[in-house]
């Protein structure tokens, strides 16, 4: 058995406190290295992503801002005394191909969050079905454990269109809406700029639409996400618990 995996069970054996295991996946292709704000063209260009673009000095690119909120987001957890021992954050990123970034594990014995760098293609559907892969796995660790969870969540973030595999990408949303609707996932598909492919993100979730980010307010959303698994944590798994509408103004275009 793998150091990884005799720390994933050695969690459950010492916290048997419920879980509520969240995979972040996340666009990391070419199109995520835009950079927005006060920033100056250099007259070069490059083709990335299945599209030319400008290269620029200055300003702030949607990699760097999503890596800030991430890092956010874990701190709120760390500070949070019940979101501590409940939540489990998995990463999952996904350009030409999909990969686990960082795998299932308590968080306080997670290592600092990986640099993420913008490049490739956007392989959307690989990315789900890997995010959906280790949601099961885990899942099924609760189980053979005998530790107690709340429903699996799935983060989805992306700012383009799909360019991998059509077959991976039906395969993904039937999966996703099938778990949704069978009470067995919360989805949050999130659009990230002008280009995001809003009918796609819409088909992964089937009880709400999908919400396109505010500019770059990747913190904002991140600081709310980070409220509501707290607020989960303090439930009894299997109870409702009500999103924070309001809360969603701050970060999402409604």
């Amino acid at each position: 058995m793998s150091s990884n995996m005799l720390l994933r069970v050695q969690d459950l054996v010492n916290n048997p406190t419920p879980r509520v295991a969240i995979c972040l996946c996340l666009d990391t292709s070419g199109s995520m290295g835009v950079v927005e704000g006060d920033c100056v063209e250099t007259g070069e260009t490059i083709y990335d992503d299945g599209k030319t673009w400008n290269l620029v000095t200055g300003g702030t690119s949607r990699i760097d801002e999503l890596m800030s909120g991430v890092e956010q987001f874990y701190d709120a957890i760390r500070e949070d005394e019940m979101a501590v021992y409940s939540a489990e954050i998995c990463v999952v990123t996904f350009n030409d191909r999909a990969t686990c970034v960082m795998d299932f594990a308590n968080i306080e014995r997670q290592e600092d969050f990986p640099e993420l760098i913008a490049t490739g293609d956007t392989a959307m559907g690989e990315g789900v079905n890997l995010a959906l892969d280790l949601l099961e796995k885990r899942k099924q660790e609760y189980k053979d454990k005998g530790v107690d969870y709340y429903q699996p969540w799935l983060v989805l973030m992306t700012d383009g269109e799909p360019n991998g595999s059509p077959g991976e990408l039906a395969r993904a949303i039937q999966r996703t809406t099938d778990m949704v609707n069978n009470k067995k996932l919360t989805v949050f598909p999130i659009g990230i700029g002008d280009e995001s492919d809003m009918s796609t993100l819409n088909s992964f979730s089937p009880k709400r639409p999908a919400l396109k980010l505010k500019g770059l307010k990747f913190r904002e959303f991140f600081v709310w996400l980070s409220q509501s698994v707290s607020r989960v944590s303090q439930s009894t798994p299997g109870e409702t618990v009500k999103l924070d509408i309001e809360g969603i103004k701050g970060w999402a275009e409604l």
